[in-house]
């Protein structure tokens, strides 16, 4: 594989010259079939059924027969929680017990993550930190850095180590600016945000974690 190269910056924005990404991450060629059948089994598992419709067996009433089967004239009825009854259950109805899931291969979605990461190399759109040497959790000050590399007003997904990282407080306030543990990231989330902003140590964490 050929040997990826990105250009490096420190946290006020200055370029201090390249670093080599690990090819096997960061150098897979993209199969868009690939990545389209994790996203579509990613957002189906996320799926939550909301609309719930009561059978008959869930609507009240109903214990006994309304009236005796023979000499009345009408219709025979055996319970008012027939779906043919005003207030009587759904037939066919959805339900919450649905099912959206979809079964994804481990490989398959290592494989599209990997092409995702591979895509924003190429395309120019992954912005190496050295460090983030964020003193104090300040949007102000995150908000400098990302407008000094002309992404302050772009979708930007920020790679973290931990919930409480300084960084992670200093993104809350900015809508275009996301957040995501280094060990969570997911190929929905990476195609949601043009930028995806990481720091060499975490660039180590995603070799170890993820080849």
């Amino acid at each position: 594989m050929a040997e990826i190269k990105i250009k490096l910056y420190n946290f006020q924005g200055q370029e201090l010259g390249e670093e080599v990404l690990d090819p096997k991450l960061f150098g897979i060629s993209v199969k868009p079939e690939v990545v389209h059948n994790v996203v579509v089994a990613q957002q189906a598992n996320a799926r939550k059924p909301i609309a719930h419709t009561k059978g008959r067996a869930d609507v009240r009433g109903g214990g006994r027969k309304p009236w005796r089967q023979k000499g009345t004239g009408r219709a025979r009825h055996g319970s008012i929680r027939s779906p043919l009854w005003v207030g009587g259950g759904v037939t066919f109805g959805p339900t919450a017990e649905r099912n959206f899931s979809i079964k994804i291969n481990k490989k398959i979605k290592s494989q599209a993550l990997k092409m995702v990461l591979s895509d924003k190399v190429t395309n120019k759109n992954l912005i190496l930190f050295d460090t983030y040497n964020l003193p104090a959790a300040k949007t102000k000050i995150l908000k400098q850095t990302l407008d000094k590399l002309k992404i302050g007003d772009q979708k930007v997904l920020i790679v973290t180590k931990g919930a409480k990282d300084s960084i992670v407080l200093a993104a809350r306030n900015l809508s275009k600016i996301k957040t995501i543990g280094y060990n969570s990231l997911n190929v929905v989330d990476l195609l949601k945000s043009r930028y995806l902003v990481i720091n060499k140590e975490l660039v180590k964490k995603l070799q170890e974690f993820y080849l």
